[in-house]
């Protein structure tokens, strides 16, 4: 019933006297109940981050993600048991996979291969793989850092070289001593979504990382390389009913936000989010 409805009917049914005080009440009260009713909803957007705490390098997810939208609330995913993360996901609206320790091997194939290996973090791998299921399952986007985008190809089928040094010929300098200073070039493919929102073919980029991705997982795609061949960025091949899914080997979070390979990636991936939700956007 329209708000109009509803006093009309309040005044043909009572006393023209004490109908004309309680729709002088009723008219304020429906006014606000009028303008509001047809405003869009909004949700405070909830991120589930694999692993936010405690180490200090981890708050940079938390501050890069805060610096494209200071309302969003990160929640840490590591220090609870499996189905504690799961129900958690639950509440959240997308998944962010972190950097960090070596991927055990065993996931991907080599498991007699583990010498080269930092020590690997069994319940790390678990909960993450737990987690991507969920976000799948639950069609929420996905995005990986480092770490992550390598645990996104070990999950959809894919493997890893052990150690990048030793196991692929390369000239670039993929690790350094000094994390923060750790910069080479990348190159976009024309036809990819990272090219779609950053207009950048080409840039610099903070990576430090030993390992990478050696056979490409068949659902995934390549679409940003260093010099050597190294992939350093993945998205779905068919993203037909899928969840947004986004992978880079750089740390965009060590980055300057204005840098377009750092900021618009987590603009972009927050605005996916938020069209998962139907929540306006500014």
């Amino acid at each position: 019933m329209e708000c109009t409805d509803l006093k009309l009917n309040l005044h043909t049914k009572m006393n023209p006297k004490i109908s004309k005080l309680l729709l002088a009440f009723l008219s304020a009260v429906l006014l606000i109940g009028c303008s509001t009713s047809n405003k869009p909803q909004t949700k405070t957007i909830k991120i589930a981050i694999s692993k936010a705490v405690p180490e200090n390098s981890y708050i940079n997810y938390i501050n890069w993600l805060k610096t494209a939208d200071s309302t969003v609330i990160c929640l840490d995913m590591y220090h609870l048991e499996i189905d504690s993360a799961l129900k958690l996901f639950k509440e959240c609206d997308g998944l962010l996979l972190t950097g960090g320790t070596d991927i055990y091997p065993g996931k991907y194939g080599k498991e007699i291969d583990t010498s080269r290996c930092w020590k690997p973090d069994f319940k790390r791998d678990s909960v993450e793989i737990a987690l991507i299921y969920a976000a799948l399952q639950q069609e929420k986007p996905i995005l990986g850092i480092c770490r992550g985008l390598q645990l996104l190809n070990v999950y959809l089928g894919g493997s890893l070289y052990i150690d990048l040094p030793t196991d692929l010929d390369t000239i670039i300098k993929h690790q350094c001593g000094n994390k923060y200073e750790c910069y080479h070039n990348v190159t976009l493919a024309e036809n990819s979504l990272l090219f779609e929102f950053t207009g950048q073919s080409s840039g610099v980029v903070n990576s430090n990382h030993h390992q990478g991705i050696e056979n490409l997982a068949s659902p995934l795609v390549g679409i940003a390389l260093t010099k050597d061949g190294l992939i350093e960025s993945i998205q779905w091949k068919d993203n037909s009913n899928k969840p947004f899914l986004l992978g880079v080997q750089w740390h965009p979070e060590r980055m300057e936000f204005d840098n377009p390979l750092s900021g618009k990636i987590a603009k972009r991936y927050l605005k996916e989010v938020s069209l998962n939700l139907n929540v306006p956007q500014e």
